[in-house]
């Protein structure tokens, strides 16, 4: 099948373009967008079986609460003293303000000496908002209540910042805006600096600038037909990781058929043929490499956090579409321009001297067991860092520090608790339909008031009452504030233990419980993401050893390839808690860090084995020494693995400058993960294991030579 292909695109070459550049056109012109699809809310994509979306459903019905927005307007003092009467009063002048200008979206602005803190050096003025937190005409309204503000506020001396999850949302969308320019214009810069290092030619630095970008004008639009069509939401993030991935995996495919185009050249073959020649070579590799990455993604649909379901299927239509350019539109292109991929550079003629692959080859060869205990030491000792991990789900602590909104909040906190700014809610409902009694729901809410980190009950009526009931007095609301932030370790452990447990074995007689807010919410995403990793780890560990045995016909190879995997997995992580906790000094990882370095690092690095594990298998074939195939796979495959390597670890790395705590970890931990993947794992541990293991290796299978011709014969292919 793959000869086939190989000769049709490389004969063919226009009738491949313009088909790609039909279907692109066409996908531009009728294909929605990823903005139709895309849902900012981590929450919402939780099932209806966790208690935090049973207790929204309940507020709904009973107080005709919808998910609308909130915002909050936090002054102080700018010398940080305590707030005059006359500063009370511009507080609430401001409050009249915004409410007079019937803003689009903003129902009103209240204020008032409930609102001032305890200490006296905080005021809030909330605004009501109509719609949900991500709606974009809310955020819009946000965005005219801080214009409107400023003037206002002009001559106080007082300080003021707009947050809330409104707010949260509004600078979460501008700070990922900027990420996408910063990622996508570092991104083009280092692949275009990579290749032109290693090529020394214009034209093969902006072939992935061409082409990727080509699958980069398609691969969007073939998601969200894709969400469309079953229902699906994406996240706010995948438009970077877009970006990212599809340069990086593509840029990966390119340099497999460049590095081989060149070599089959500097054997001696014609330029078609050795493209043809090229082609099928790799095209078996890259679509076992892309299948190993859909299968991964795709695993993700295990997933009952909509978060990462919905992120699986998006990347993994885009690796597919990658794939099939690399075997059909990228080497009809480079059909076109032949030899002249690599001008100016006339290095494509000859084969380099004293290479330093040729060593690392030979000494593999020799000392294969110090290899590959060198090699699998170091990752074994970086490793143990996993087992100091700590998980963060503070979903806004990636917002640059001086965004409004964080700054409001850090201002909150010095007269406030800090779970102040989003309570969790107790929701108290009769289950025989008998109306609740003010006086016991009043007991109720004292004993929770006396669980060992609650900061307070907030008023829910006029007379300062701490519960609200419905009108048929069936259904108690009861607003508890946290003392530590709402997305920190102890007010999720709060909430998933002492709280809950304090909610429920109090409650009164005939009724039943549920705890809301954003804690609550938190609380069950952390729970999902915990079985979601238990799940989604063996599952797409299996599926891809599963490929590895069909495309290597054995069973053993692909188990050592699996466990070096998984070792170079842990390596990882624990590279980045060493990092990001003990020298960064932050409160633990990303929640979603580990699914996503499983699914990068795993299916990303499994390209690099399969690469090297394909050429291994070819010497095998030809009947080469197990020791010396080792030194043969280091010395031409080691090449293409270590440039593709530092292409894609390059590429994730420029997510650092995005100034997003996120997509700083997801950066560096990728990064570290892909040059871990390609330099200890795929060049020098899996060839020394396999020259260990000798012809065992491809068990139990048995390999057969075939004979070799002159142009194929191994001591004629030079590095590539």
């Amino acid at each position: 099948m793959f000869s086939k292909l190989g000769r049709f695109v490389v004969h063919n070459p226009w009738k491949v373009i313009a088909a790609w550049v039909v279907a692109a056109i066409a996908v531009l012109a009728f294909a929605p967008t990823l903005a139709d699809v895309t849902n900012k809310d981590q929450a919402s994509f939780l099932p209806d079986s966790y208690e935090s979306v049973q207790a929204q459903q309940l507020a709904a019905d009973a107080f005709g609460q919808t998910n609308d927005a909130t915002a909050s307007i936090v002054i102080k003092r700018g010398d940080n003293g305590v707030l005059t009467a006359a500063d009370q009063a511009e507080a609430a002048e401001l409050a009249g303000k915004i409410t007079a200008e019937h803003i689009d979206r903003v129902t009103g602005a209240v204020t008032g000496p409930q609102a001032l803190s305890p200490n006296k050096q905080v005021q809030l003025v909330s605004v009501g908002l109509k719609g949900l937190p991500d709606d974009q005409a809310v955020l819009d309204a946000v965005q005219q209540v801080r214009d409107l503000i400023g003037p206002a506020m002009a001559d106080s001396g007082l300080r003021y910042g707009v947050t809330g999850d409104a707010a949260l949302f509004l600078d979460n969308q501008d700070a990922f805006d900027n990420a996408l320019v910063v990622v996508g214009i570092a991104t083009v810069v280092l692949i275009i600096g990579l290749l032109l290092f290693i090529y020394r030619s214009p034209i093969a630095a902006l072939l992935p600038i061409l082409t990727v970008g080509l699958v980069t004008a398609v691969a969007p639009g073939l998601i969200a037909l894709a969400a469309k069509a079953f229902d699906l939401e994406v996240t706010q993030d995948l438009q970077t990781l877009l970006t990212v991935v599809l340069f990086g995996v593509g840029t990966d495919y390119i340099l497999f058929l460049l590095f081989r185009f060149r070599e089959r050249l500097r054997a001696g073959e014609q330029p078609k043929e050795a493209l043809v020649t090229a082609t099928v070579r790799v095209s078996e590799v890259i679509v076992s490499a892309a299948g190993a990455i859909v299968v991964a993604f795709s695993a993700l649909l295990l997933a009952v956090f909509g978060g990462f379901k919905s992120l699986g299927p998006g990347l993994a239509i885009a690796v597919a579409v990658m794939a099939f350019a690399a075997i059909t539109l990228i080497p009809a292109v480079v059909s076109l321009l032949g030899p002249k991929v690599f001008w100016p550079s006339k290095s494509w003629q000859k084969t380099p001297k004293g290479a330093a692959f040729k060593r690392i080859g030979r000494f593999t060869a020799r000392r294969p067991g110090v290899v590959a205990l060198v090699s699998g030491g170091i990752m074994a000792i970086l490793a143990l860092g996993t087992l100091g991990m700590k998980v963060d789900y503070d979903a806004f602590s990636q917002l640059p520090k001086d965004t409004e909104s964080s700054k409001a909040i850090k201002d909150l906190q010095s007269g406030f608790p800090a779970g102040a700014l989003d309570p969790t809610t107790v929701y108290v409902k009769s289950t025989d339909g008998t109306p609740l009694s003010p006086a016991t729901l009043t007991s109720y809410a004292e004993k929770l008031a006396k669980v060992d980190g609650v900061g307070a009950l907030l008023p829910a009526t006029p007379d300062g009452s701490p519960v609200l009931l419905n009108q048929d007095k069936t259904v108690a609301k009861l607003n508890v504030v946290l003392k530590n932030p709402p997305y920190a370790k102890a007010s999720l452990d709060l909430v998933d233990g002492p709280l809950r447990d304090a909610a429920h074995a109090n409650k009164p007689p005939n009724t039943t419980t549920l705890l809301g807010g954003v804690s609550a919410s938190y609380t069950d995403i952390r729970d999902a993401n915990s079985r979601d990793l238990k799940v989604i780890f063996p599952v797409a560990g299996g599926l891809i050893a599963l490929i590895l045995a069909l495309l290597l016909r054995s069973l053993l190879a692909p188990l050592v390839l699996m466990l070096a995997v998984v070792l170079s997995f842990f390596a990882t992580i624990g590279t980045t808690v060493f990092v990001f906790q003990g020298a960064a000094g932050h409160a633990g990882v990303t929640f979603s860090l580990p699914i996503m370095l499983y699914v990068f690092v795993v299916a990303i690095g499994t390209d690099y084995n399969i690469l090297m594990i394909a050429r291994l298998r070819e010497e095998a074939e030809r009947g080469t020494d197990p020791r010396e195939a080792a030194d043969l796979a280091i010395e031409h495959g080691g090449p293409s693995v270590a440039a593709a390597g530092l292409i894609l670890a390059g590429t994730f790395s420029s997510l650092m400058l995005a100034g997003m705590a996120l997509l700083t970890e997801m950066g560096f931990s990728v990064a570290a993960g892909i040059v871990i993947s390609a330099f200890l794992m795929s060049i020098l541990l899996v060839p020394s294991v396999t020259a260990l293991l000798g012809h065992r290796a491809w068990w139990p299978r048995k390999i057969t030579t075939a004979p070799v011709s002159k142009a194929e014969d191994r001591r004629l292919e030079p590095v590539g």
